[in-house]
């Protein structure tokens, strides 16, 4: 053993003292035969440290384990005898695992069975408990553990758990396919209390009849009048456990996340289904009693499809029309419900009978009113009712096609769906709306689709709405068309590309958005009226709720509000209604109106004088409801696509520079804000406590555009100067404050102690000299002041040097460190660097870079 250990010696002197490391001697395969594995460790951990050495690491590797007399168990001395596999991302631990894995499959012989594997792989589970994601699966399959005795590893994962290491044991059950010997609810519960959905997700994630049980589970905690503290008080001691998101609302979310992914009957989960109604009902009572936004016909319509025949839910139905209406009303629906006289509130039972025929008197007098009152304040129809066609078949859609397929033809076109209100599951388009300059379509798509499949040419209608979107002669009027067209693609499956063929699309909300971001008066038949607020407007004109979408569109260009009360109607039943009708021939016909007025005087509306190409081929595609284009595609201002190189930028946005962008984010856009930020894109956020009119204050007089999402929050100071330090300055900055903290002499680190020292082992972007947006200082500014071992900048900035965590200053890879000048955070290129660089690729550039 003593001539073995000086040979090592004698080896690794020679290996960093020859005069060219690349041609030195190198003792055979044979002279190694019977090492320690532990030396081997010690000669790799040298070759490790050497970045230049990474292919001479991968020979050491290769050649030492042709020198042990046992490669398997000598991995697992090494990892047993080592910590440096332990932390995240690709280790030595890793690379010399990977590298047997790779030769074993050339060496095959060197594989172990019997009792000798047993021993191996019961060594190996120990490990496996504590080592990182990337080494389950090498370690796994070098070890055979599939082929382990099913019941011995079940017995692991289980005293895993006992232990309280219900991550790790539900981890290893996974990687090991033990699920269906397992307790679903024992071991998904500690996991959905530490809230690691995503985890459980996984874990049932290959077995229906597991998603099933789960998914039974989770709905029995939603039943009324369980107590879910009945689950969570055996894990009071839990780690990291977060009881205030185990909550039934938490819970119903995840309930429809799972039936949507898994796509399971919801029918298993009744008790979060009749929650999720009752809110329906309670928002449907919202929308008519307190915002009075939806018509009684539509309002009913929704209630008895929400309440159908369950008698839970038509209890509280009653129950909240005792709340918002009174006595009359409840017993009406009590009649129309044909409820049991056990389930009437005290009082209803009289009213029965009383007051049907009064109250039928009353909503008659009321619809007279609303229609009267709907006419004069709202946007009116040109056109004959005559010149409106409702088509269901497929003789009856020809005439449609002759007149709309010609060159040069403007239509304006609309879609209805029924309202999902949160349910799972794309709505399905109901009729389709196609307007003329003189005569409106609407085609009832479930009618057509019956015959479709009855009759034969299943084909034939979405041929005809290809070649509608695809025919760039022919001017197509839309308002937020993505997600008419991502409807449509649900209903009809040959429909799922027309988006990508679309050309000629004018889409109007771009038009909305830029009129919304004008700040020119408005001008009206020549006489110059000052834009207004929706609220603003709306108070002068006496309406209930301010105005948005297409209904402000059509009030800011043609003079009056759509009337948006059968917004909401309930699309699938026959026969629509009157009133439904004239709704959806408005909705569509009003595109026409809208364009004619914008081209005839684009100017008066601060728009651009050449609007059809400036719009034209423009869409309002969202990034999740559409990828975004090819890089080498856009589109021209005809809806061709243009393609080409870099060079030629004839259809390409004018490009704007991050310091050119700036914005107010909140707090539920602080993962947006930061990534902005990343790329120099100027982001304020407002402080936790802030109000959300902070941000249109900010916004008006500093001129940035407001993101926002929720409730505001500040992680980042968001100051783009970042002063430049050596590791060698920087390490002698933290002996000098920690020397300074041991004696009790932190005088002037007193000026930080109102808000914590933090440091953020990230991606700095201020490490790049060439990112835009950040400003560099590689020298001491002026104004600095050092006191004792602590340093202070200028404004009163104190460095917290001491919160760098120890073992940081003695990476060799770190030579810099960079410090902001405004809160005096540290930051270095830490171990996420190199993943938000591959994040931002795209987008990054380097100073000789062109730049986009």
């Amino acid at each position: 053993m003593g001539a073995r250990v000086n040979y090592v010696k004698y080896a690794l002197w020679w290996q960093w003292n020859s005069p060219d490391i690349t041609q030195q001697i190198t003792p055979s395969p044979s002279s190694f035969r019977g090492q320690d594995p532990l030396l081997l460790l010690k000669t790799l951990q040298l070759l490790w440290t050497k970045k230049e050495m990474k292919k001479q690491l991968k020979e050491e590797i290769r050649r030492g384990f042709a020198g042990l007399e046992d490669p398997l168990a000598g991995l697992l001395d090494m990892l047993e005898s080592s910590s440096d596999w332990k932390g995240k991302g690709h280790s030595l631990g890793y690379y010399i695992t990977t590298e047997l894995q790779l030769w074993i499959k050339e060496h095959p012989a060197v594989q172990q069975s019997g009792i000798k594997l047993k021993k191996l792989q019961a060594r190996v589970l120990r490990i496996l408990a504590h080592c990182p994601a990337n080494l389950l699966d090498p370690l796994i399959s070098i070890y055979q553990l599939h082929t382990a005795d099913r019941n011995y590893l079940l017995g692991h994962v289980s005293h895993l758990y006992h232990k309280g290491d219900y991550k790790e044991a539900a981890i290893l059950s996974i990687k090991l396919k033990l699920q269906p010997d397992q307790d679903v609810e024992k071991m998904c519960t500690p996991l959905l209390l530490q809230d690691k959905t995503n985890l459980v997700e996984d874990y049932v994630g290959e077995y229906p009849e597991l998603q099933s049980k789960l998914l039974q589970i989770l709905d029995t905690w939603c039943e009324p009048g369980f107590n879910i503290r009945d689950v969570t008080r055996q894990y009071q001691g839990l780690s990291r456990y977060k009881p205030d998101k185990f909550n039934r609302k938490m819970l119903s979310k995840l309930v429809f996340r799972l039936l949507d992914r898994f796509n399971v009957d919801p029918g298993l989960c009744p008790n979060v289904i009749n929650q999720r109604h009752l809110r329906t009902l309670n928002y449907l009572f919202y929308k008519r009693f307190v915002e009075k936004t939806m018509t009684q016909e539509n309002w009913t319509d929704h209630v008895q499809s929400t309440v159908g025949e369950n008698r839970w839910l038509q209890g509280h139905l009653i129950q909240l029309l005792i709340s918002y209406c009174d006595l009359k009303t409840a017993a009406r629906w009590v009649q129309h419900c044909n409820l049991p006289k056990e389930m009437l509130p005290y009082g209803v039972a009289d009213e029965l009978q009383k007051l049907q025929i009064q109250e039928r008197v009353e909503e008659a007098t009321k619809a007279d009113n609303y229609e009267e009152s709907k006419k004069k304040d709202h946007y009116q129809l040109p056109i004959p009712r005559a010149n409106i066609h409702f088509l269901q078949t497929w003789e009856e859609t020809l005439q449609c096609w002759e007149k709309v397929l010609q060159p040069g033809q403007v239509v304006g076109i609309d879609m209805e769906w029924r309202p999902s209100f949160g349910m799972v599951g794309k709505p399905r388009v109901s009729l389709l709306q196609i307007a003329l300059n003189d005569e409106v379509f609407l085609l009832d798509l479930p009618r057509l689709l019956e015959h479709a499949e009855t009759e034969g040419g299943k084909e034939k209608l979405p041929h005809f709405i290809q070649m509608l979107y695809s025919d760039a002669a022919i001017t197509k009027l839309g308002y937020g068309m993505s997600g008419d067209l991502s409807s449509l693609a649900a209903t009809w499956p040959a429909l799922k590309d027309t988006d990508k063929q679309a050309q000629g699309v004018v889409d109007l909300l771009t038009v909305d958005k830029q009129l919304q971001k004008s700040s020119i008066d408005w001008k009206k038949g020549g006489q110059k009226v000052d834009v207004l607020s929706p609220e603003q407007s709306n108070e002068d004109r006496g309406f209930r709720q301010p105005e948005k979408g297409l209904s402000l569109l059509v009030q800011h260009v043609l003079g009056k509000p759509l009337d948006k009360t059968e917004q909401l109607s309930n699309w699938e039943k026959r026969p629509l209604r009157e009133e439904q009708i004239l709704y959806a021939a408005s909705d569509a016909y009003c595109l026409l109106e809208i364009y004619e007025k914008l081209c005839k005087d684009p100017a008066s509306f601060g728009l651009s004088s050449d609007l059809t190409a400036s719009l034209v081929g423009k869409s309002s595609i969202k990034p999740r409801a559409k990828k975004q284009l090819n890089k080498q595609e856009v589109l021209s201002p005809s809806g061709q696509q243009c393609k080409g190189s870099k060079k030629d930028t004839s259809c390409r946005p004018a490009p704007i520079s991050p310091k050119e962008f700036s914005v107010v984010c909140d707090n539920m856009l602080q993962g947006l804000g930061r990534y902005l930020r990343c790329l120099g894109v100027d982001v304020q956020m407002l402080e936790n406590e802030d109000d959300h009119r902070k941000a249109a204050e900010i916004a008006r007089q500093e001129g940035r555009v407001i993101l926002t999402s929720g409730l505001p929050y500040q992680t980042v100071c968001n100051c783009n100067k970042y002063l430049k330090v050596s590791r060698e300055r920087m390490r002698q900055l933290v002996e000098g404050s920690r020397q300074a903290l041991g004696d009790g002499s932190a005088g002037c680190l007193a000026r930080s102690k109102e808000k914590p020292s933090q440091s953020c082992d990230a991606a700095m972007p201020a490490c790049n000299a060439a990112q835009p947006g950040y400003t560099l200082h590689s020298e001491w500014p002026e104004g600095l002041d050092q006191c004792g071992a602590s340093m202070v900048l200028a404004g009163g900035t104190v460095l917290q040097v001491a919160a760098i965590p120890p073992g940081v200053l003695d990476k060799p890879e770190l030579t810099d460190f960079y410090c902001c000048t405004r809160c005096g955070k540290v930051f270095w290129e830490g171990s996420h660097f190199g993943r938000v660089v591959s994040q931002f690729q795209d987008v990054l550039v380097t100073a000789g870079d062109e730049h986009l």
